[in-house]
This record gives C-alpha cells, sequence and structure tokens, in this order.
C-alpha cells in the first residue's frame, strides 16, 4: 500500500471510493433513497473543489489503484474553539479496512496539520457508524453529539476530539 497527496487527476477514483464506501458503510443508516441516488460524477465534481482546498491523502494498492483516501483541514465549524484540526473524511473500500490502512491515512493528515500549526483535531462520525471505535481506539474522546438530517431521517453524530494529534503519530 501507498499513501500519497492527491492530486487533481484522481477526483474520478476519489468519488468512486467515495460512493462505494457510503453504499457499503451506511446501508442499514442512511435510507436507501439517499445511497441510491449517490452518483460518481456529482462526488467527482465535489473532489474537484476539495482537492485544492484541503488536504486529501490517497491509498493506492500495489496495482496503483485507488483503494482509501482521508481529507482535512481546519476546523470548519467554529463550535469547538479548543480545536484546530478537522479530519473531514476517510472512506476506504470495504475489502481493504481492517488492515491499517485507516491509522496511515490519518497519519498523513495529522503530519499535514502540524506542518500548518493545527495541535488539536475533532471528526464526526454518525453514532450507528462502527467505525466510531476506530476513532476511540485512537483515543478519540466524545466532546459532543449532534443532531443531523440526511433525506428526512434523523441521526445522532458524535464529535470526538483530540487535544494532541501528536499522540497519534
Amino acid at each position: 500500500m501507498r499513501i500519497r497527496k492527491a492530486e487533481l487527476t484522481d477526483a474520478k477514483e476519489i468519488a468512486k471510493v467515495h460512493v462505494n464506501s457510503w453504499k457499503t458503510t451506511y446501508a442499514d443508516i442512511i435510507p436507501d433513497e439517499y445511497l441510491n441516488n449517490l452518483v460518481y460524477e456529482g462526488r467527482e465534481k465535489l473532489w474537484k473543489e476539495n482537492i485544492p482546498n484541503s488536504e486529501v491523502f490517497v491509498a493506492e494498492n500495489e496495482e496503483g489503484k485507488i483503494v482509501g483516501f482521508s481529507s482535512g483541514g481546519k476546523e470548519k465549524y467554529g463550535k469547538y474553539p479548543d480545536y484546530t484540526g478537522e479530519l473531514y473524511a476517510i472512506y476506504i473500500l470495504k475489502e481493504y479496512q481492517g488492515n491499517g490502512l485507516g491509522k496511515l491515512l490519518v497519519k498523513a493528515i495529522i503530519e499535514e496539520m502540524q506542518q500548518n500549526n493545527f495541535s488539536s483535531m475533532i471528526v464526526l462520525v454518525l453514532a450507528d457508524n462502527s467505525s466510531r471505535l476506530f476513532y476511540e481506539t485512537l483515543g478519540g474522546k466524545k466532546i459532543d453529539t449532534i443532531e443531523v438530517n440526511i433525506s428526512g431521517k434523523k441521526l445522532n453524530e458524535l464529535v470526538y476530539g483530540w487535544d494532541n494529534i501528536r499522540t497519534l503519530l
């Protein structure tokens, strides 16, 4: 596996990982109607905007195919003044999960955050998403719960925080 900084030309492959991961990760959490309406083209446009405006890293398999990605940057809600950085997203194709790839993608974001003088971080994760255990394993402490509405369904999002991101390296 290889972790590298994303390039604009990666947007199409990142979009595929994003959509496919949502469909497996959130199958029993988010309404099917919402998941069925996710399309690669829409996410590709999103990533063409995100790549130049945030830190984005990709994970490639031995054949050079993108199988995961992470993105992060400045904490964007302004609601958590003790936390300067935010892990915006981390998604890995189901068949590549559970082998340490997530930690490598988080580490890449952390290293970039440190270069930008961010010393703390938050991440938001749906409470019903079993991936929240990944953040707990990394030492994230639950600092808030917020309610979100996705396609008419009310869901809780947990906010995990790390006071010192150096502990994650």
